[in-house]
């Protein structure tokens, strides 16, 4: 068809599908098409025949389409992205766990909740770091202790003065009953997930030799979920 009338033609066609959509506008479907997609195909049509008709009068078909060609890449690897965020999430943060031990990463749920996924370290474990009262320490996840417990020597690390407790607390370790001494914490954040004025205790010097995330922490979530090697905690 001569490019002359190649535009003409278009838009005949396109006023033929508006007369369609009018006519049609009661039954409110267009070729078993409902009358709001059909008008969106229009429209499209439309811009497509102005973009077909700018390309073809301007001389330079094959630099045009390969410009083309190389924005529809780019708007299929976006669009792609978009699909797959959730995976590559995933993907993103196993190598971070890989590379950093413990460290908590943060995604968002499909419902648009926070969540911190922790992948098992070496040695088999749930370990993160958090950070309480402004200090980052590392924690065991632990949910067979019933509240956070901080080692000695990481009380010691984050300004507490451990010669003023009180170690009365009998407390159950894999070791043994042992003492622990009451505190509170003003502020603990593993992630975007956080908690104030928490109960937590100070184990006995020699003690524990790994501060405990504990269940009065774990149970204000939502929801805990394992799967082998990846713990989901959301808020």
């Amino acid at each position: 068809m001569h490019r002359g009338i190649l535009f003409p033609v278009l838009m005949a066609l396109i006023g033929a599908a508006l007369v369609l959509l009018l006519a049609n506008h009661e039954s409110g479907t267009v070729f078993g098409i409902r009358d709001d997609a059909f008008a969106a195909v229009v429209a499209l049509s439309a811009w497509a025949a102005v973009l077909a008709a700018g390309i073809v009068s301007s001389g330079r078909f094959g630099e045009i389409v390969r410009h083309l060609a190389i924005w529809a890449v780019a708007l299929l690897a976006l669009s792609t992205a978009y699909l797959y965020r959730y995976d590559l999430q995933s993907v993103g943060a196993r190598l971070t766990a890989g590379l950093i031990p413990g460290m908590p990463i943060t995604r968002t749920s499909l419902n648009g909740a926070a969540e911190v996924v922790l992948h098992t370290t070496e040695n088999g474990h749930f370990e993160t770091t958090a950070d309480v009262d402004g200090h980052w320490l590392h924690f065991l996840i632990d949910t067979g202790a019933s509240r956070i417990m901080l080692s000695y020597s990481d009380a010691r690390r984050i300004g507490i003065d451990t010669r003023s407790l009180d170690f009365s607390q009998a407390i159950q370790t894999a070791n043994g009953k042992a003492k622990a001494a009451p505190i509170t914490i003003g502020t603990i954040s593993l992630g975007p997930i956080r908690r104030h004025d928490i109960d937590a205790s100070v184990s006995a010097p020699g003690t524990l030799t790994q501060s405990l995330l504990g269940m009065n922490f774990l149970g204000t979530l939502t929801s805990i979920r394992m799967n082998r090697d990846v713990l989901v905690l959301r808020d």
